[in-house]
Formats: structure tokens, sequence, C-alpha cells
């Protein structure tokens, strides 16, 4: 089930971004499993330019939506302008209408423009003037965050974070990797030359395969029981949610569809767990914070 537009993607990105095959492998489940990307990390470790690559590699058309704290809903949806010959409004469409979002740095907006782009995220649709527009397929956001502790940020409530399937850090290179990066090419350079490998129509096929990958029943049981030890071990505030298990179920699917195969095991939530719960969980005793996804996986045993 080897799939030649998936082995393309992946070259092609690790290509760009040096040294961090793991977190694209995990953005590319995230986008054939039709969830959306919250990155937290450092500035500067290459956020925007994955991005940038994701969308040039898969042939989508982009846009780069800059947050900041004096940003509105209007600046990210449209706004509706009078126009005096025809005496009617007529709707100037915002970036929203694109097939690929970066929301850089979402939480240094206010808390009602981060609502405008989720709400949006969830829906894939806007209503404007009471009137409701559909926004184009495919549809994938990926939100960069800097750390909750620098200045000037709003950090995302727990009802609004539940809208991204995963949450990914690059983190900093190895040395093996930086020393690629500061002895190559401009990474922009290298962006600008970049060619598409597959389009927006094959996207949505391979989106339609990943969808169709088998499920067994001792599967979904594995996957009940991790939902039930969250709610049920007293470890964390609060538990998994329903829509939180479709997601797991769904990353998992385009893991294992990324790997090749027509089926899913249980490595394969294994792998994708620690993306999909890791914003969604709150561990009660903090102290516990290392090594708590490891734990959580040891609590509950493969059928």
């Amino acid at each position: 089930m080897a799939n030649k537009d998936i082995s393309l993607i992946l070259d092609t990105v690790n290509d760009i971004i040096i040294g961090k095959q793991r977190p694209i492998k995990l953005a590319l489940a995230c986008l054939l499993a039709r969830g959306h990307l919250l990155i937290e990390d450092q500035p500067g470790v290459g956020k925007t330019t994955l991005a940038h690559t994701l969308a040039a590699t898969m042939g989508l058309t982009f846009q780069r939506i800059q947050f900041t704290s004096d940003m509105l809903p209007a600046d990210i949806i449209g706004i509706s302008v009078y126009d005096r010959e025809s005496s009617r409004f007529h709707f100037h469409p915002g970036p929203i209408f694109t097939q690929f979002i970066l929301a850089d740095e979402v939480n240094r907006a206010s808390p009602r423009t981060q609502s405008a782009l989720l709400e949006a995220m969830e829906e894939q649709q806007v209503t404007v003037d009471n009137e409701t527009l559909n926004l184009p397929e495919p549809f994938f956001v990926i939100a960069t965050q800097n750390p909750s502790h620098q200045i000037g940020t709003f950090p995302l409530p727990e009802s609004q974070l539940d809208r991204f399937l995963m949450r990914i850090e690059l983190g900093y290179p190895d040395a093996k990797a930086e020393r690629q990066l500061l002895m190559g090419s401009d990474r922009r350079q290298l962006l600008k030359q970049l060619q598409a490998v597959t389009s927006a129509e094959s996207l949505l096929a391979l989106q339609q395969q990943a969808s169709q990958v088998i499920v067994s029943d001792a599967l979904v049981d594995y996957l009940q029981k991790i939902l039930q030890h969250t709610r049920e071990s007293g470890h964390y505030h609060h538990g998994l949610s329903p829509r939180a298990g479709l997601g797991l179920l769904s990353a998992a699917k385009a893991w294992a569809f990324i790997a090749g195969r027509d089926h899913v095991l249980p490595e394969d939530v294994q792998a994708v767990l620690p993306s999909v719960v890791n914003h969604r969980l709150q561990l009660i005793d903090e102290t516990q914070k290392p090594d708590w996804i490891d734990r959580l996986i040891q609590h509950v045993p493969i059928p």
C-alpha cells in the first residue's frame, strides 16, 4: 500500500527542514486526518518554514496571517464595503479563504480574534451578514504559538486548544543538522525554487484513502481503554473527550497509511498519542510531568 505521493512529500519537505523527520511526519498525518496543527516552540526553530514548505510541496494556495494584539476578526474573515453605484454591500474576503493558512503567533491576538479563526476551523465555513460562505477544500491551519511565559501573549483556552488535532514542538536541531543548515543554502532561496510534487485534488484523494484504513474491534477496545484510563485514574483534571478519541483514531489511521499499511496497529495509536493528547490533558500533580505520556501508555495494556 506504499504511496508514491506520500514518499515524494516527505522527501521534499525533509530536504528543506533538516533533521526533523518525526515532526514532519506528524504534521503530514495531521493533514491527512483532516485536522489542524498547533506548533508551540521558541522563535527561530523553523515553524514558519515548515508551514511554507508543506503548502508549496502540495501545491496548495497559501496565506500567512501575522497575529498581533490590535488585530480584529474582520482582518481574518473579511469585510463588507458599501458600493454607492449599486447601493449595496459587497463582501471582500479575508485571508481565511485559502486552502492553507499559517496563523503565525496566534497567542499574540486577543481572545476575540482567536475565536474568529477557531470557529472557521471548526465549522469549515464563516457567516457574514447572515450569509454562510464555505471555505476551500482542502482547508488546513497551522498555528504557531510562542511559549506562554513570553511577553504579550494571550493563552488559548482549553476549549479552543481542543480544535487542534495535534500540538507538536520542533526543538533545536542536533549538531549534524545544524551544521548542514549553517553550511548549506539559504532556506528561503530553496523555498522559492521548490516545485509542487502533488496537487489539492491528489491530497483530497489521499485524505479519503487514509480515512478508509481498517480498524479492528480489538484496536477500538484498546483506544477506549486509553480514554477510560484518563477519565478514571485520578491523574488528570479532566479526561479525554469523545472528540479527542475520534481525533486519536483519525490520526492513527493516517500514521498507518503513511507507513504503507491498510490497518491500524496499537503502535500507530502510541505514535500519535503524545501529539494528540498533550494539549488536552492537564496533570493534577505537575511533578509527574516528565515521561507522563510513557506512563499513560504503560498503564493501558495492549489487548
